[in-house]
């Protein structure tokens, strides 16, 4: 939230170690944050299995083919869903000739959207151990397993592998989150500064909406695609989505006023800017007060 003089004196870093002044008045608690997230997203499709959910061998939902070739593989995703957006979000700043501050609070919060949603869906995936739809194409189960009766993954004659493991872990769509927590950053993010939100700057204006609605559909085909390849249902691209829109809406309002405020387009004040004496945050009924008396969007001074 904006930030506006207050007649409290006195450093409240003044009496802090150098140490504890770094932590307060940098980003460093955000990147040692994201740090233990990238090390534990890395270490958990490393080496946790999933749990193996029992199923029927004759159950239609399981039995699609296994999709030898993926529509958006993991590499695409990460080129669609990272790169992309970065490259964009560096492009904008550059041209629009953004402070330093704004630069780092803008990869940043897309860093952590990304790694947080990633994270949150692969502990959710393997603790439910949900068959994929294609599961039993994963499995070959052996010949003489008998159908109605619910069995194990003792049945399956495919070699214990990333390909078998992963056979349980439909639920929610790894793909569909990292590519809303990605694309749907960009999407707020665009939409923050073209003012979209605001009636009187930008709220009118559906070509500046059609812009910022361009990186959701991207996002909605690759999750979309997931089901086209059979690696999940509806179910799964749904909750997947929603996961990660969340993340990132969560992630973007960390560092970005609410994409209503007249000053949607500047991140929150650095944490060295926020130490300083006769500095404090705006509440929201205080900043829904300034939108009524700048009713054009204007500055205030």
């Amino acid at each position: 939230m904006p930030s506006v003089r207050s007649a409290n004196g006195g450093d409240p870093t003044a009496s802090m170690g150098p140490l504890a002044r770094f932590w307060r008045t940098t980003h460093a608690p955000d990147y040692v944050g994201f740090l233990i997230l990238l090390a534990g997203w890395i270490m958990i499709m490393l080496f946790v299995n999933p749990f193996h959910r029992m199923f029927f061998i004759n159950d239609l939902r399981i039995s699609y083919p296994y999709a030898e070739h993926e529509r958006v593989s993991v590499p695409l995703n990460f080129l669609y869903a990272l790169f992309i957006p970065l490259g964009a979000l560096i492009a904008y700043n550059t041209v629009t000739r953004a402070s330093t501050h704004k630069h780092e609070a803008t990869y940043l919060s897309l860093a952590i959207s990304i790694v947080l949603s990633s994270f949150i869906t692969d502990i959710v995936k393997n603790a439910v151990g949900r068959p994929r739809p294609d599961l039993l194409a994963r499995c070959q189960p052996s010949a003489d397993t008998k159908p109605n009766v619910l069995v194990t993954m003792a049945v399956c004659t495919a070699p214990d592998g990333h390909t078998l493991q992963d056979g349980w872990r439909s639920f929610p769509s790894g793909h569909s989150s990292f590519s809303f927590a990605g694309l749907g950053f960009l999407s707020l993010f665009l939409a923050g500064q073209l003012h979209v939100f605001n009636y009187y700057t930008g709220g009118r204006d559906l070509s500046r909406a059609l812009i910022c609605l361009s990186p959701l559909i991207g996002a909605a085909l690759i999750a979309i695609s997931r089901c086209e390849d059979y690696r999940h249902d509806v179910y799964d691209v749904c909750v997947g989505s929603a996961l990660g829109m969340t993340v990132a809406y969560w992630s973007y309002r960390r560092h970005f006023p609410k994409l209503t405020s007249p000053t949607c387009d500047e991140p929150h004040p650095h944490p060295a800017a926020e130490a300083q004496p006769g500095w404090q945050r705006v509440r929201d009924e205080e900043e829904q007060g300034s939108e009524l008396a700048f009713p054009l969007g204007t500055r205030r001074s």
